[in-house]
Protein backbone atom coordinates (compact mmCIF):
# COMPACT_ATOMS: atom_id res chain seq x y z
CA UNK A 1 0.00 0.00 0.00
CA UNK A 2 1.24 3.65 -0.95
CA UNK A 3 -0.30 6.45 0.69
CA UNK A 4 0.45 9.97 -0.77
CA UNK A 5 -0.07 13.56 -0.30
CA UNK A 6 1.53 15.81 2.44
CA UNK A 7 2.88 13.33 4.73
CA UNK A 8 3.45 14.71 8.30
CA UNK A 9 6.56 13.33 8.89
CA UNK A 10 8.36 12.40 12.21
CA UNK A 11 8.09 13.49 15.95
CA UNK A 12 8.08 17.46 14.75
CA UNK A 13 5.32 16.29 12.05
CA UNK A 14 7.34 18.05 8.87
CA UNK A 15 4.94 18.43 6.31
CA UNK A 16 6.51 16.97 3.11
CA UNK A 17 5.37 16.50 -0.08
CA UNK A 18 5.40 12.33 -0.48
CA UNK A 19 4.16 8.96 -0.07
CA UNK A 20 3.99 6.40 2.69
CA UNK A 21 5.14 3.16 2.02
CA UNK A 22 3.50 0.24 3.71
CA UNK A 23 3.95 -3.81 4.05
CA UNK A 24 1.89 -6.31 6.11
CA UNK A 25 0.93 -3.42 8.70
CA UNK A 26 4.56 -1.66 8.88
CA UNK A 27 5.40 1.93 7.58
CA UNK A 28 8.67 0.65 5.35
CA UNK A 29 9.47 3.80 4.05
CA UNK A 30 8.61 7.83 3.98
CA UNK A 31 9.64 9.29 0.28
CA UNK A 32 9.98 12.96 -0.52
CA UNK A 33 8.94 12.83 -4.44
CA UNK A 34 5.90 15.46 -6.03
CA UNK A 35 2.55 14.23 -6.26
CA UNK A 36 -0.91 15.42 -7.09
CA UNK A 37 -3.07 14.42 -4.37
CA UNK A 38 -4.27 16.85 -1.83
CA UNK A 39 -4.25 14.31 0.76
CA UNK A 40 -2.64 15.14 4.24
CA UNK A 41 -1.62 11.85 5.83
CA UNK A 42 -0.83 11.94 9.38
CA UNK A 43 -0.24 9.43 12.41
CA UNK A 44 -3.81 8.28 14.16
CA UNK A 45 -4.64 9.13 17.65
CA UNK A 46 -3.86 7.74 20.77
CA UNK A 47 -6.68 8.87 23.36
CA UNK A 48 -4.47 8.30 26.26
CA UNK A 49 -7.58 8.70 28.98
CA UNK A 50 -11.32 7.36 29.09
CA UNK A 51 -13.81 5.83 30.55
CA UNK A 52 -15.34 4.16 27.76
CA UNK A 53 -18.21 2.72 30.10
CA UNK A 54 -20.03 5.64 30.92
CA UNK A 55 -21.36 5.35 27.09
CA UNK A 56 -24.45 4.09 28.76
CA UNK A 57 -25.16 7.83 30.74
CA UNK A 58 -23.82 10.41 28.09
CA UNK A 59 -24.34 14.10 29.33
CA UNK A 60 -26.08 12.47 33.03
CA UNK A 61 -26.02 14.14 36.48
CA UNK A 62 -25.91 17.72 34.84
CA UNK A 63 -25.25 20.70 37.62
CA UNK A 64 -23.44 17.42 39.96
CA UNK A 65 -20.21 18.09 41.47
CA UNK A 66 -17.37 16.30 40.66
CA UNK A 67 -17.30 14.24 43.54
CA UNK A 68 -21.44 13.55 42.49
CA UNK A 69 -20.47 12.31 39.29
CA UNK A 70 -17.50 10.37 39.32
CA UNK A 71 -16.19 9.24 43.15
CA UNK A 72 -15.76 5.77 44.34
CA UNK A 73 -18.51 3.82 45.32
CA UNK A 74 -21.11 5.58 44.77
CA UNK A 75 -21.14 8.68 42.21
CA UNK A 76 -23.42 8.92 39.59
CA UNK A 77 -21.60 7.00 37.22
CA UNK A 78 -21.21 3.72 39.55
CA UNK A 79 -24.41 3.70 40.20
CA UNK A 80 -25.47 3.35 36.45
CA UNK A 81 -22.73 0.83 35.79
CA UNK A 82 -23.75 -1.20 38.66
CA UNK A 83 -27.26 -0.99 36.82
CA UNK A 84 -26.82 -1.73 33.55
CA UNK A 85 -26.71 -5.12 32.43
CA UNK A 86 -23.57 -6.89 30.62
CA UNK A 87 -24.82 -6.57 27.34
CA UNK A 88 -26.29 -3.01 27.64
CA UNK A 89 -22.56 -2.13 28.60
CA UNK A 90 -21.18 -3.97 25.90
CA UNK A 91 -23.22 -2.30 23.35
CA UNK A 92 -22.74 1.06 24.24
CA UNK A 93 -19.31 1.12 24.47
CA UNK A 94 -18.65 -0.67 21.28
CA UNK A 95 -21.14 2.67 19.88
CA UNK A 96 -18.87 4.68 21.37
CA UNK A 97 -15.48 2.61 19.99
CA UNK A 98 -16.74 3.02 16.67
CA UNK A 99 -17.35 6.42 16.64
CA UNK A 100 -13.71 6.71 17.82
CA UNK A 101 -12.19 4.36 15.10
CA UNK A 102 -13.88 6.47 12.36
CA UNK A 103 -12.59 9.71 13.90
CA UNK A 104 -8.69 8.67 13.28
CA UNK A 105 -8.32 7.12 16.96
CA UNK A 106 -5.91 4.27 16.34
CA UNK A 107 -5.37 3.49 20.19
CA UNK A 108 -6.70 4.30 23.72
CA UNK A 109 -5.68 3.65 27.26
CA UNK A 110 -8.63 2.95 29.40
CA UNK A 111 -9.60 2.96 33.26
CA UNK A 112 -12.31 -0.34 32.99
CA UNK A 113 -14.23 -0.27 36.07
CA UNK A 114 -16.29 -3.20 37.09
CA UNK A 115 -13.18 -5.64 37.75
CA UNK A 116 -12.66 -8.78 36.03
CA UNK A 117 -16.19 -8.39 34.54
CA UNK A 118 -15.57 -4.97 33.66
CA UNK A 119 -12.36 -5.92 31.73
CA UNK A 120 -14.14 -9.11 30.03
CA UNK A 121 -17.14 -6.36 29.09
CA UNK A 122 -14.30 -4.25 27.18
CA UNK A 123 -12.83 -6.99 25.41
CA UNK A 124 -16.16 -8.45 24.15
CA UNK A 125 -16.68 -4.71 23.12
CA UNK A 126 -13.83 -4.32 20.82
CA UNK A 127 -14.16 -7.64 19.41
CA UNK A 128 -13.81 -7.35 15.24
CA UNK A 129 -12.78 -3.59 15.51
CA UNK A 130 -9.15 -2.31 14.63
CA UNK A 131 -9.00 -0.08 17.05
CA UNK A 132 -6.56 -0.96 19.94
CA UNK A 133 -7.24 -0.75 23.79
CA UNK A 134 -4.75 -0.47 26.72
CA UNK A 135 -7.04 -2.02 29.43
CA UNK A 136 -6.24 -0.92 33.08
CA UNK A 137 -8.73 -2.71 35.22
CA UNK A 138 -9.63 -0.97 38.79
CA UNK A 139 -10.96 -2.03 42.27
CA UNK A 140 -8.88 -5.16 41.94
CA UNK A 141 -5.61 -6.94 41.28
CA UNK A 142 -7.59 -9.63 39.49
CA UNK A 143 -8.71 -7.28 37.23
CA UNK A 144 -5.66 -5.65 36.91
CA UNK A 145 -4.29 -9.00 36.22
CA UNK A 146 -6.48 -9.66 33.73
CA UNK A 147 -6.29 -6.83 31.81
CA UNK A 148 -2.95 -4.70 30.76
CA UNK A 149 -2.09 -2.58 34.12
CA UNK A 150 -4.14 -1.59 37.07
CA UNK A 151 -5.65 2.42 36.83
CA UNK A 152 -6.28 3.56 40.03
CA UNK A 153 -8.62 6.03 41.12
CA UNK A 154 -6.81 8.81 43.09
CA UNK A 155 -4.33 8.65 46.22
CA UNK A 156 -7.33 10.36 48.43
CA UNK A 157 -9.78 6.68 47.59
CA UNK A 158 -7.23 4.35 49.41
CA UNK A 159 -3.26 3.72 49.23
CA UNK A 160 -3.14 1.59 45.95
CA UNK A 161 0.76 0.22 47.76
CA UNK A 162 -0.59 -3.67 46.82
CA UNK A 163 -1.93 -2.53 43.99
CA UNK A 164 0.77 -0.76 42.67
CA UNK A 165 3.02 -3.71 43.50
CA UNK A 166 1.18 -6.68 41.96
CA UNK A 167 1.08 -4.32 38.74
CA UNK A 168 5.43 -3.66 39.21
CA UNK A 169 5.97 -7.52 39.68
CA UNK A 170 3.70 -8.49 36.44
CA UNK A 171 5.81 -5.86 34.51
CA UNK A 172 2.02 -3.79 33.65
CA UNK A 173 1.15 -0.41 33.38
CA UNK A 174 0.32 1.92 36.39
CA UNK A 175 -1.85 4.89 36.28
CA UNK A 176 -3.56 7.10 38.72
CA UNK A 177 -5.49 10.15 38.59
CA UNK A 178 -4.12 13.26 40.68
CA UNK A 179 -4.57 16.69 41.48
CA UNK A 180 -7.88 17.14 39.89
CA UNK A 181 -9.60 18.58 42.76
CA UNK A 182 -6.48 20.03 44.17
CA UNK A 183 -3.42 19.45 45.30
CA UNK A 184 -3.40 17.29 48.38
CA UNK A 185 -3.48 13.53 46.43
CA UNK A 186 -0.43 14.59 43.86
CA UNK A 187 2.56 13.63 46.59
CA UNK A 188 1.00 10.25 47.42
CA UNK A 189 0.32 9.25 44.02
CA UNK A 190 3.72 10.23 42.81
CA UNK A 191 5.16 8.01 45.53
CA UNK A 192 3.77 5.28 44.26
CA UNK A 193 5.87 5.70 41.73
CA UNK A 194 3.54 5.43 38.86
CA UNK A 195 4.51 5.10 34.92
CA UNK A 196 1.88 8.30 34.51
CA UNK A 197 -0.64 10.61 36.06
CA UNK A 198 -4.05 11.78 34.58
CA UNK A 199 -5.11 15.63 34.68
CA UNK A 200 -2.23 17.44 37.22
CA UNK A 201 -4.39 20.32 37.12
CA UNK A 202 -3.47 21.91 40.79
CA UNK A 203 0.11 22.30 41.36
CA UNK A 204 2.56 23.62 43.79
CA UNK A 205 6.48 24.08 43.43
CA UNK A 206 7.24 20.68 45.00
CA UNK A 207 5.61 19.03 42.48
CA UNK A 208 7.24 20.83 39.45
CA UNK A 209 10.59 19.93 41.62
CA UNK A 210 9.42 16.22 41.77
CA UNK A 211 8.87 16.20 38.09
CA UNK A 212 11.68 17.75 37.12
CA UNK A 213 13.30 14.88 38.78
CA UNK A 214 11.10 11.83 38.01
CA UNK A 215 9.73 12.52 34.83
CA UNK A 216 6.28 10.92 35.54
CA UNK A 217 4.43 11.56 32.16
CA UNK A 218 0.91 13.25 32.57
CA UNK A 219 -2.10 12.90 30.34
CA UNK A 220 -4.20 16.42 30.54
CA UNK A 221 -8.11 16.40 29.47
CA UNK A 222 -9.14 19.99 29.16
CA UNK A 223 -12.39 19.78 28.21
CA UNK A 224 -13.30 17.27 31.03
CA UNK A 225 -11.72 19.84 33.43
CA UNK A 226 -14.05 22.27 32.34
CA UNK A 227 -16.99 20.76 32.59
CA UNK A 228 -16.42 19.53 36.19
CA UNK A 229 -15.18 22.99 37.11
CA UNK A 230 -11.36 21.14 38.09
CA UNK A 231 -10.11 24.13 36.42
CA UNK A 232 -6.92 24.54 33.62
CA UNK A 233 -3.95 22.21 33.97
CA UNK A 234 -0.47 24.30 33.37
CA UNK A 235 0.20 22.55 30.08
CA UNK A 236 3.52 24.65 29.41
CA UNK A 237 4.78 23.88 32.80
CA UNK A 238 4.42 20.58 32.85
CA UNK A 239 5.37 20.18 28.89
CA UNK A 240 8.64 21.94 29.65
CA UNK A 241 9.43 18.86 32.63
CA UNK A 242 8.13 15.57 30.86
CA UNK A 243 6.04 13.54 28.37
CA UNK A 244 2.33 14.95 28.37
CA UNK A 245 -0.60 13.13 26.54
CA UNK A 246 -4.32 14.33 25.49
CA UNK A 247 -7.16 12.02 26.39
CA UNK A 248 -11.14 13.04 26.39
CA UNK A 249 -11.92 11.30 29.81
CA UNK A 250 -15.49 10.20 30.92
CA UNK A 251 -17.82 9.78 27.94
CA UNK A 252 -20.85 10.54 30.46
CA UNK A 253 -18.99 14.44 30.39
CA UNK A 254 -17.18 14.64 26.47
CA UNK A 255 -17.48 12.43 23.30
CA UNK A 256 -14.37 10.85 22.42
CA UNK A 257 -13.07 13.00 20.15
CA UNK A 258 -9.81 13.63 19.72
CA UNK A 259 -10.10 16.11 16.66
CA UNK A 260 -12.61 18.08 19.55
CA UNK A 261 -9.89 17.78 22.78
CA UNK A 262 -6.82 18.56 19.92
CA UNK A 263 -8.61 21.99 18.98
CA UNK A 264 -10.21 23.01 22.63
CA UNK A 265 -6.46 22.41 24.04
CA UNK A 266 -4.67 24.39 21.08
CA UNK A 267 -7.34 27.01 21.75
CA UNK A 268 -7.00 26.93 25.75
CA UNK A 269 -3.30 26.29 26.63
CA UNK A 270 -0.01 28.47 25.83
CA UNK A 271 1.59 25.90 23.98
CA UNK A 272 1.84 24.76 19.73
CA UNK A 273 0.03 23.26 17.37
CA UNK A 274 2.59 20.54 16.58
CA UNK A 275 3.27 20.24 20.82
CA UNK A 276 -0.86 19.72 20.84
CA UNK A 277 -0.75 17.18 18.08
CA UNK A 278 2.14 15.20 19.55
CA UNK A 279 -0.10 15.31 23.09
CA UNK A 280 -2.63 13.46 20.85
CA UNK A 281 -0.43 10.78 18.65
CA UNK A 282 3.27 10.38 19.96
CA UNK A 283 2.92 11.06 23.72
CA UNK A 284 0.31 8.44 24.19
CA UNK A 285 1.87 6.11 22.58
CA UNK A 286 4.77 6.33 24.04
CA UNK A 287 2.75 6.14 27.51
CA UNK A 288 0.92 3.45 26.35
CA UNK A 289 4.16 1.31 25.20
CA UNK A 290 2.69 1.18 21.52
CA UNK A 291 5.02 1.61 18.23
CA UNK A 292 2.47 3.86 16.75
CA UNK A 293 2.05 8.42 16.88
CA UNK A 294 4.79 9.00 14.27
CA UNK A 295 5.78 8.83 10.67
CA UNK A 296 8.69 6.96 10.32
CA UNK A 297 9.86 3.56 8.75
CA UNK A 298 9.33 0.64 11.40
CA UNK A 299 6.31 2.26 12.65
CA UNK A 300 3.25 0.14 13.09
CA UNK A 301 1.19 1.71 10.19
CA UNK A 302 -1.53 3.56 12.22
CA UNK A 303 -2.32 6.29 10.01
CA UNK A 304 -4.96 9.03 9.02
CA UNK A 305 -5.98 10.24 6.07
CA UNK A 306 -7.58 13.94 5.40
CA UNK A 307 -8.83 15.30 2.60
CA UNK A 308 -6.88 18.63 2.36
CA UNK A 309 -9.28 19.96 -0.60
CA UNK A 310 -12.17 19.82 1.74
CA UNK A 311 -14.22 22.85 2.30
CA UNK A 312 -12.94 23.23 5.50
CA UNK A 313 -9.46 22.54 4.87
CA UNK A 314 -8.80 24.41 1.40
CA UNK A 315 -6.55 26.54 1.12
CA UNK A 316 -4.61 25.98 4.43
CA UNK A 317 -1.31 27.61 4.73
CA UNK A 318 0.19 25.76 7.62
CA UNK A 319 -1.43 22.58 7.78
CA UNK A 320 -0.23 21.30 11.11
CA UNK A 321 -2.50 24.42 12.44
CA UNK A 322 -5.10 23.39 10.24
CA UNK A 323 -4.80 19.72 11.30
CA UNK A 324 -4.64 20.41 15.07
CA UNK A 325 -7.28 23.76 14.95
CA UNK A 326 -10.01 22.76 12.51
CA UNK A 327 -9.73 19.42 11.29
CA UNK A 328 -12.66 17.01 11.91
CA UNK A 329 -14.23 13.64 11.09
CA UNK A 330 -16.00 14.94 8.26
CA UNK A 331 -12.23 15.57 6.58
CA UNK A 332 -11.15 12.11 7.20
CA UNK A 333 -11.57 9.84 3.91
CA UNK A 334 -9.69 6.49 5.36
CA UNK A 335 -7.88 5.01 8.78
CA UNK A 336 -5.36 2.87 8.05
CA UNK A 337 -5.21 0.82 11.68
CA UNK A 338 -2.49 -2.05 10.77
CA UNK A 339 -2.93 -4.18 7.14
Amino acid sequence: MQLEGTVLRGRDFEPVEGRVVVEDGEITAVEETTTHSEKIILPAFVNAHTHIGDSIAKEAGAGLSLDELVAPPDGLKHQLLREASQDELIAAMRRSLSVMERAGTGAFVEFREGGVAGVEAIEAALDGLAIEGVILGRETIDAMAAADGFGASGARDGEFGAERTATREADKLFGIHAGERDSDDVNPALDLDPDFLVHMVHLEALHYERLDDEKVPVVLCPRSNLVTDAGVAPARELLDRTTVALGTDNVMLNSPSMFREMEFAAKLYDISAREVLGMATVAGAEIAGLNAGVIEAGRDARLIVLDGDSDNLAGAEDVVRAVVRRAGVDDVTDVILGD
